[in-house]
């Protein structure tokens, strides 16, 4: 075979975890596309699969692993020729993985990405490439917005995480480089960026040896043609007074702050190894309710972490309620191997843990379903990220709600409105998981 002729092969992709690992994936497809080889969506329609794996928690990898053995499948029917695994369920687990999937083709541990074209080649028979440098990330959401990843790896310690083992120590991408891709996207239509990292609030201290956010924000919020700047995932011992009056000053940022807490008991806390205790944290949260109410507040916890007791749990309900998080997201506790947690002793039975889990989920929906009375009659730009020709509908989200993670806006119109423009859409009801509106 040519590469002339591998340049006919097509290529699909399953994208699995979180948005870091959908750039990861995107920038992937990016050198894909630009060696020449053909994506489609659909794996049953392709040549080549590449499934993008997480391996956070135990539910990750067995999504994981159903994918790979549905690939499998359809490799072993003569369906599919090739197909490759990546992400950080091979990088957690690479040792087992050839024995563990005989008929998988290749599997890419994190730092061998770039090489994602002379891996393809390479399975058919060819001389690899050099790893491409210059393309265009492939965007595999609405094009209305696109997640920019400012860093990789963790040095933080948390007691129950795999990140830092999976994705090595904190590592802040050059400024220079994220202004670039940022203009990039927004030259191609995007018009929100959304920064992740596993820390961005720590972003530039290794680099830069000073903690460079908000300067990354200031020369972002220059670029023309991006309308706005979100911050997913604020530690909350990074979460500043300067940082907290910039987004609410700055036009451009996303009145919007995701701060996963995970819990509020001290001793959970401190067994978690979290930075915050108690005192800490609610202060945290009052000063940011009483002196930046425009901001939309989002947070994660843990349930049924090794030793969590009816009380401990309890206060933890009791923070939820009266804290009152305009969205929230609640995880049972995954006893993952390599982690300080797993030695623990007092491990949270499983049915225990799914008992609270829903009893801490029905509080958070109460609240969403409070909070969405006060919202009716309001009216709120929209920024539409699609169309759905079935229902008729067209969908987006506010500044105050992040895409794929919060409640999303749903309205009807004559068939004007454009995807990817802003329209005003005054809400008239909440359904439990969406908002509807009209246009005014």
């Amino acid at each position: 075979m040519t590469k002339e002729e591998l340049k006919q092969k097509t290529v699909s992709a399953i994208s699995l975890g979180c948005d870091k690992n959908k750039v990861d994936l995107e920038k992937m497809l990016g050198r894909i596309k630009e060696y020449g080889l053909q994506i489609v969506e659909e794996p049953e329609e392709a040549d080549i699969v590449i499934v993008n794996t997480c391996a956070f928690i135990r539910p990750a990898q067995e999504e994981a692993i159903m994918n790979i053995l549905s690939m499998e499948k359809l490799k072993n029917e003569q369906r599919i020729e090739k197909v490759i695994v990546t992400g950080c369920f091979p990088e957690r687990n690479y040792n087992s993985m050839k024995e563990n999937f005989p008929t998988i083709d290749a599997f890419l541990r994190l730092n061998e990405n770039d090489n994602i074209v002379g891996t393809i080649e390479k399975l058919y028979g060819l001389e690899p490439s050099k790893p491409i440098k210059k393309y265009e990330r492939v965007l595999t959401n609405s094009p209305s917005y696109a997640y920019l990843k400012i860093a990789d790896g963790c040095d933080n310690v948390c007691s129950y995480c795999t990140i830092p083992r999976i994705r090595g120590r904190y590592k802040s991408y050059p400024m220079e480089d994220l202004v670039d891709e940022a203009k990039n996207l927004v030259s191609r239509g995007v018009k929100e960026i959304i920064l992740v990292a596993q820390d961005p609030t720590r972003y530039g201290e290794d680099l830069y040896k000073e903690n460079c956010l908000i300067k990354l924000c200031e020369k972002l919020c220059k670029i023309k043609g991006l309308d706005r700047i979100r911050l997913h995932y604020a530690y909350p011992e990074k979460v500043s007074d300067e940082l907290l009056s910039y987004i609410a000053k700055n036009e451009k940022m996303c009145k919007y702050l995701d701060i996963p807490l995970q819990h509020i008991d001290n001793d959970i806390l401190k067994s978690m190894r979290r930075k915050l205790d108690e005192k800490d944290t609610r202060e945290l949260i009052e000063k940011i309710k009483s002196n930046y109410p425009e901001i939309a507040l989002r947070s994660t916890f843990i349930v049924g972490y090794p030793g969590e007791s009816k009380a401990q749990f309890k206060k933890l309900c009791d923070f939820v309620q009266e804290t009152k998080f305009d969205y929230a997201g609640f995880f049972p506790y995954s006893r993952e191997p390599n982690t300080a947690s797993f030695f623990m002793k007092k491990q949270v039975l499983e049915f225990i843990k799914r008992r609270r889990l829903k009893k801490i989920i029905k509080i958070q929906n109460d609240i969403v379903t409070e909070k969405a009375k006060e919202k009716i009659g309001q009216t709120v730009e929209v920024l539409v990220d699609s169309f759905d020709p079935q229902t008729g509908e067209y969908m987006g989200h506010s500044k105050k709600m992040s895409p794929l993670v919060d409640f999303n806006v749903k309205f009807v119109d004559n068939g004007n409105v454009k995807c990817y423009t802003y329209v005003k859409v005054k809400i008239y009801d909440f359904d439990g998981s969406d908002y509807k509106g009209e246009i005014v």
